[in-house]
This record gives structure tokens, C-alpha cells and sequence, in this order.
């Protein structure tokens, strides 16, 4: 929410302790930032439906280790990004390129003549991550960070996302033992935070780990914070991909890699078979969810992963599945995400993969039902729209209660015009007047049965 907006509603945040200032926001059920308590009801993770590959590693100077993939949405565009790099061998090693594909419709991607936009600039082909800058005070329209622990991480610029410069010779990052700088290190403008925010590898305690700076002119950092993952499991977090979500910037997802040192499934012979490197079958990755809304902390609210390797042997390798960095749109009820396969194979490709729109996770409860109370609300508006899908028999409705649970005439469960249907965008019907009731502290309580909400926002 803009600071504008708050400053209208802080009358109703004098009543006692704050309730959450939603605004107009648009919310999704990715963790419980908003939910006072569920009953027969649960947040579930969303199944990402397989769709093609869409880029084969197949010229010679990219090949079986090309990794560190990064699509922007870019208008009427898609632009990728990733490290082309033929053999194995050192980090930041001359060979490595910066290479690059588009796409009208981010399923069909075509490498141009020479698909190299950085070449000759070792070490900064290691792990090259670019971003379209929203800063309105940002200067070049593309920005990108670069490097590893030796050289500290360089800050890059460029008019057309093609031909890149670096803003100053001297790294913006200093280079250092703790973060390592040693995998995909990302940045962005964050407009809910107003300032540049980088998420960067650490290592704590010999784990793979986050941590994060933020900076006003994307030259000057803070220091780096490690993120506090909410008492979640050790894991190896290998890259975090945490970015701003298309439709809700104030809250960040990522797709991130999860990496299992010497959990190995492939035997000697059958890692002959399918051909991986010798050096690259005896761990294995998936990818899990990861959110947070600035800060310091990072909600691992899912411990399982959101996507398993899958059949095959050729995806049981080690850094294989790591996915790529974004989330993007690619139809008006569709989002996509992509994912490195067959890593140290002949076979290395990027495979696409598929959610409905707002579908990493739901409010879920099945035929029983369930109900889900959040806490104290503040929002501006005067309809509640959801994103939601029931089976024929199923249903959503929605109470509107005072912050002290006390019922409003007009705005009750029974007064409220059941929700049946898989529809990305219905406005809630009831007797009464929700409009009533904007600015003021509120509660929202669904009822759900064989039926999922995946998003809400009042407008």
C-alpha cells in the first residue's frame, strides 16, 4: 500500500492494536500472515502441470552446464538469460558466456545468430542475473548483478537488455568469505520497500542459506543480513529466486533450489547410461516455496517440495531441476515457471511448467468442509473479489465480522450468496452493504467445501 493511502486509514488503527492494512492489495494463501486460526480446513500447495522444453542447450559454446536462468516479461516480450558453458571446471572461468533467447509468448524461445551478450568478462558469466528496473528515479530501464566471492559482485547496465556495461569498475558488493556470492544472486526494485533488495548465497553453519541487502541507488548496500527461515529445517537452499509475485508485488516468492549433498540414486552404470558427467550423479534437488514480504524473515510455511524430480534417472542427478528465476504470465488464466533438466548431460534443457493464475497454493477444505478466520483487516473499496474453483457439489461463502467477532447484520454466512464455480475474478454478494465498512477494522471468515480460494482482494 502506498503511504498515501495508509495515512487515510490510520483512524481506524488507533482502536488498540493494529489490524493489517490490506487496502486494495491483492492476497494470496502462500503463508499464514493473515489467518487467525483454520478448522477442518488447510493451506495446500498448488501442482505444477509439466509442459515442454523450450530451449535446448545444443550450441557449442553453451552445452551440458549451462544453468542460472533468468526470464523477464518484458512488455510484449520474454527475455532469458542464462550461462552457457560447454565442460566443468572452476567458477568464473573464461569459457563461460552470458547467452540469451526470446520469446513472443513465452513457449516458443529463438536464440538470434549470436546469442552472446557478455563474453570475455570472466568471472561475471559465472552467474550474470538480470532485472527490468521500475524504479522511476533508476536511470537504465535493465540492471543486472554479477560475480562471485573472489571478485564481490559488479553492477551492470543496459538500454535494450542486449549490450551491457558495468556502472563502475569497483564491485558493488566487496568480495568476501560470508555471503559466498557463489550461485545465482539476484536483485530487484522492490515497491513496496521503496529500494533496491539483493538476496545473495550464505553459509551458515556449513548450510546453504539466504542472505539480504537493500540499497537507494543500486551502488551503496547495506550490510548483509542472513534471513531468518522461521525455525524451518536445515535444507540447502542452493538458489532462492525470490522475486516481486506479477500480481502482488508487496508479497516475494521463490521457487528455490533445494540441494541434498550425497543423497545419491543413480548408480555407476546407470549414470553411464544416461550419460551424466561423472562428477554430477551422486546428490539430488528439488525445488520448494519460499515467501516473505521484505524484511528479514522468509516464510517456509511448506516443508515439502513444490516440485519433485519426477520419472526418469535423468532428473536424479546433482543440480539438476534447479529452476529458473521469475514467475511469469504466459495467458490470461495461466502463469509459468521453468526449470534447468538433464544438468551435466548432452541433454540439458529448460522445461516449462504450468499454474492457474495466483496457484501456488489455496485455502483448501474437501468434502466436509472448513473454515479459515483472519485476523483483524483494514481494507479500502467496496466489493471482495476471489480467485477461487469448487467441484459442482462444493461452495465458498464468505462472513464479514467486526475485529471483535461480532456479527454484521447483512454481512453474515447466510447472507451471503454462495460461490460455486472456477472463476479467476467474482465479486462476493450480500444482502448488506460491505462498502460500509471500508476503512474499518474487520475480519473475513470462509467457509470452503470441495473447494479451493487461491487469492482475494476487495476493489
Amino acid at each position: 500500500m502506498r503511504r498515501r493511502e495508509l495515512l487515510t486509514l490510520l483512524p481506524a488503527l488507533a482502536q488498540g492494536a493494529p489490524p493489517v492494512v490490506v487496502g486494495g492489495r491483492r492476497e494470496l494463501f502462500v503463508d499464514d500472515y493473515l489467518i487467525d486460526w483454520m478448522r477442518g480446513a488447510e493451506l495446500r500447495l498448488g501442482t505444477p502441470v509439466e509442459k515442454e522444453t523450450v530451449l535446448r542447450m545444443d550450441r557449442p559454446h553453451e552445452g551440458p552446464f549451462s544453468a542460472y536462468f533468468t526470464v523477464l516479461r518484458d512488455g510484449g516480450k520474454y527475455r532469458l538469460y542464462y550461462r552457457g558453458v560447454p565442460e566443468a571446471g572452476k567458477d568464473g572461468r573464461s569459457s563461460e558466456t552470458t547467452c540469451y533467447a526470446e520469446s513472443t509468448d513465452g513457449i516458443h524461445f529463438e536464440k538470434p545468430a549470436n546469442n552472446i551478450v557478455l563474453q570475455g568478462q570472466a568471472p561475471f558469466s559465472h552467474n550474470f542475473c538480470p532485472f527490468i528496473d521500475r524504479n522511476p528515479r533508476g536511470g537504465s530501464r535493465y540492471k543486472a548483478i554479477s560475480g562471485i566471492a573472489s571478485s564481490g559482485l559488479k553492477a551492470w547496465v543496459s538500454g535494450n537488455g542486449l549490450a551491457w556495461r558495468p556502472m563502475q569498475d569497483a564491485p558493488v558488493m566487496a568480495p568476501a568469505k560470508l555471503p559466498m556470492f557463489d550461485s545465482q544472486n539476484l536483485a530487484f526494485w522492490s515497491e513496496s520497500e521503496e529500494c533496491y533488495v539483493a538476496y545473495v548465497r550464505l553459509f551458515r553453519d556449513k548450510v546453504r542459506s539466504i542472505a539480504r541487502a537493500t540499497s537507494s541507488d543500486f551502488l551503496r548496500w547495506s550490510p548483509f543480513v542472513p534471513l531468518d527461515l522461521g525455525g524451518a529445517p536445515a535444507d540447502h537452499l542452493y538458489t532462492n529466486q525470490i522475486h516481486p509475485y506479477f500480481r502482488t508485488p508487496h508479497i516475494y516468492v521463490g521457487i528455490a533450489a533445494r540441494f541434498n549433498p550425497g543423497r545419491q540414486v543413480l548408480s555407476a552404470e546407470e549414470a553411464r547410461e544416461t550419460g551424466v558427467h561423472p562428477d554430477y550423479f551422486k546428490d539430488t534437488s528439488d525445488s520448494v516455496l519460499l515467501t516473505t514480504r521484505g524484511g528479514d524473515r522468509v516464510s517456509r510455511y511448506f516443508r515439502e517440495s513444490f516440485l519433485r524430480p519426477g520419472l526418469g534417472l535423468n532428473h536424479w542427478v546433482s543440480r539438476d531441476n534447479y529452476p529458473a528465476l521469475n514467475i511469469v504470465p504466459t495467458s490470461d488464466d495461466e502463469m509459468s515457471f521453468y526449470v534447468n533438466r538433464h544438468y551435466g548431460q548432452p541433454t540439458s534443457h529448460l522445461q516449462r511448467y504450468a499454474l492457474r493464475t495466483d496457484g501456488l497454493a489455496s485455502l483448501h477444505a474437501g468434502w466436509r468442509g472448513g473454515e479459515l478466520l483472519t485476523k483483524p483487516l483494514v481494507f479500502s473499496g467496496k466489493e471482495l473479489e476471489l480467485n477461487f474453483a469448487t467441484s459442482a457439489a462444493g461452495g465458498v461463502r464468505v462472513e464479514v465480522l467486526q475485529a471483535d467477532e461480532t456479527a454484521i447484520t447483512g454481512l453474515g454466512l447466510g447472507d451471503c450468496v454462495e460461490m460455486i464455480g472456477d472463476r479467476l475474478a467474482r465479486m462476493v454478494k450480500w444482502k448488506g452493504a460491505l462498502a460500509e465498512w471500508a476503512g474499518k477494522p474487520v475480519r473475513l471468515l470462509f467457509s470452503v467445501r470441495d473447494a479451493d480460494v487461491y487469492s482475494f482482494r476487495f476493489v
